[in-house]
């Protein structure tokens, strides 16, 4: 019987799952969010190349994967699939991070990885930072009360989503056991990449959480670092639609008392968080602290906010401006000197 022959040693199937199982999950600990954004990337990429290259999954290796591939890919995307710039970009990072895996096991595939290294990514549209104004917060936060248990609940939950300018996963991710009832407050806020930012809570927005713990019914099944600070039905872990359609309900009712708050503002739970960022930029507050307490990995991420901010850059420009004219010109034309000059240059 004629021995089957080996698989190729570059088979493409082999290297993805370690880098989904070794290097994404295990190495950088990647959130459940990043690897399913991963996995879609590198899904449409075996999609195309089964489509438009006819290359089975089963069968695509890593020399197929060159640069002139994947600028198809990408025009693929944009054309065919009508992706935007920014979903774009997003995929060509994840191509490159397989790349630059692959290319440290099978470090002759070097030049190939360095060639795709080398795509550009194309300039997206600057993102929306539109974000409410400290009276619209503020009318936003008063909305739920603390009639009920449930009014009680939003109340804290839109007020420490503010304050600590979590993102909408942090905020569902917090357990009981994260709220440090220390004076002052601080929460443990569990990041991308797994890494934990301790906040500090101000003052109002302490005693909102604190009253809400206190009257909050413990689940007698769950210790305090497995209780969700946030539940929803039957003691389950409040989702990001499930926040979302929290607060879209109060920004309904606060609309239907006052349509003229926030026009034209689509508030979503990222509005919150970008409105802290924005307060915190027009307050004057160092950019390095900003971006400690918005869990970025680097401070250029940060200065988008800041280079948004058109009001502080002009109070910035005025409070540095001295000024260096005289208040009023003189008069040239009463100057009969230079205009003699003037009148010299030409016969």
């Amino acid at each position: 019987m004629t021995p089957r022959p080996s698989p190729p040693a570059d088979l493409a199937g082999r290297f993805l799952s370690k880098f989904f199982t070794d290097h994404l999950a295990g190495e950088r600990a990647a959130s459940p969010r990043t690897m399913a954004s991963y996995r879609d990337a590198m899904k449409l990429l075996l999609i195309w190349f089964k489509d438009a290259e006819r290359i089975p999954p089963e069968k695509l290796r890593l020399a197929d994967i060159d640069r002139p591939r994947v600028l198809r890919f990408l025009d693929w995307l944009e054309t065919e699939r009508r992706c935007s710039v920014s979903t774009r970009n997003q995929r060509l990072a994840v191509i490159k991070s397989f790349c630059r895996y692959s290319a440290v096991e099978q470090p002759e595939r070097l030049e190939q990885v360095t060639q795709v290294l080398a795509i550009r990514q194309k300039n997206a549209p600057a993102p929306d930072l539109g974000h409410l104004s400290g009276d619209e917060v503020k009318a936003l936060l008063a909305e739920p009360g603390s009639a009920t248990p449930r009014a009680a609940r939003d109340t804290a939950l839109l007020a420490l989503a503010y304050d600590s300018a979590a993102r909408v996963q942090e905020l569902c991710d917090l357990d009981v056991a994260d709220i440090r009832r220390t004076n002052p407050m601080t929460v443990a806020i569990r990041g991308k990449g797994s890494k934990i930012r301790y906040v500090p809570v101000m003052g109002p927005t302490a005693e909102l959480v604190a009253d809400y713990l206190e009257h909050r019914q413990p689940h007698l099944g769950l210790g305090a670092d497995a209780d969700p600070l946030f539940r929803g039905p039957n003691h389950s872990r409040l989702t990001r639609s499930g926040i979302a359609k929290l607060l879209s309900r109060h920004v309904r009712a606060v609309r239907a008392r006052d349509p003229s708050w926030a026009p034209g503002l689509a508030v979503t739970p990222h509005t919150l968080r970008r409105s802290r960022a924005m307060h915190l930029i027009q307050a004057g507050v160092n950019l390095i602290y900003i971006r400690d307490l918005l869990g970025h990995a680097d401070v250029s991420t940060t200065e988008i906010y800041a280079r948004a901010d058109a009001e502080t850059k002009r109070k910035a420009i005025e409070n540095a401006y001295e000024p260096l004219t005289p208040d009023v010109l003189p008069d040239w034309t009463v100057d009969s000197s230079l205009i003699s000059w003037l009148e010299s240059l030409a016969p």
